[in-house]
């Protein structure tokens, strides 16, 4: 996993920093271990646009990569986090289980029956601006679900003080299981059969090209009115194919916070 880490973020600072960046602030990534998780975190720190690119990890955990620093689990289990004066934005990807033979097990992997236990701590260390990634299999999400609060946990998230809450639930494509008893097997077969019935808008957006869309909403967030909203897979898989995605998503922020799905 280092040794892909470090590849995507040296490809990623061939790239110029986005214009907004400041150059002070600092970001944290709850999650980095899955397949999404890493994406966003060398995404983060090839992109620019932070000074320092920060991971919670489940212990000590050795880098030399430049402007990345682990963060202990336990430093954010405390009463009163000690926090980077520049650290105002957190990433907290939920993330289905990966067969990764352990090598992300370093990685504190959130339940996403935490959330709240997460918002909490996040906001107590001082971090104004939080994005919250929740993949989701498009056939099985209700329509209602796409623009408001998916559960009491979003709600009470919501009412934690923070500036900027964006929740983010990008479609995301089933796993292949392979064997297992016949029954299951036919009730794999038959939920795939219900991607070809998703619209093409909500089809899934591809790991590395979805982090890429997260990192660059984590760097415009500053330049968009305060208040929370729910992103639309549409306008993930809009902003996907852009030439462009930046001016496609900073629209979308700087527009009426109603008008751009906030919740309510």
């Amino acid at each position: 996993m280092a040794g892909d880490l470090l590849s995507h973020a040296m490809k990623g600072a061939l790239r110029a920093a986005p214009a907004s960046a400041s150059g002070w602030r600092e970001v944290l990534v709850l999650g980095a271990g899955g397949a999404l998780g890493s994406a966003l975190l060398a995404e983060l720190l090839g992109g620019g646009g932070f000074r320092r690119v920060h991971a919670l990890v489940e212990g000590p955990l050795a880098s030399a990569v430049r402007g990345f620093e682990p963060w202990p689990r336990a430093r954010l289990a405390q009463a009163r986090p000690e926090a980077p004066p520049g650290l105002d934005t957190a990433c907290l990807v939920f993330e289905r289980a990966r067969h990764s033979n352990g090598r992300d097990e370093a990685f504190t992997a959130p339940a996403p029956d935490a959330l709240v236990h997460w918002a909490r701590g996040l906001r107590a260390a001082g971090v104004a601006r939080l994005l919250v990634v929740v993949p989701h299999a498009p056939s099985m999400l209700p329509g209602a679900l796409k623009g408001g609060f998916a559960d009491e946990a979003e709600r009470v998230t919501a009412t934690l003080g923070f500036e900027h809450l964006l929740i983010l639930r990008p479609a995301q494509a089933g796993d292949v299981v392979q064997g297992g008893p016949w029954i299951e097997r036919v009730a794999r077969l038959w939920l795939s059969q219900l991607r070809y019935m998703v619209p093409q808008r909500e089809q899934p957006v591809r790991a590395v090209k979805l982090a890429a869309l997260v990192a660059t909403l984590a760097r415009l967030l500053p330049e968009a009115a305060a208040g929370t909203r729910v992103v639309p897979p549409e306008l993930l898989w809009e902003a996907a194919r852009a030439p462009e995605p930046q001016p496609v998503l900073l629209r979308w922020l700087t527009a009426d916070p109603a008008a751009a799905g906030a919740a309510s």
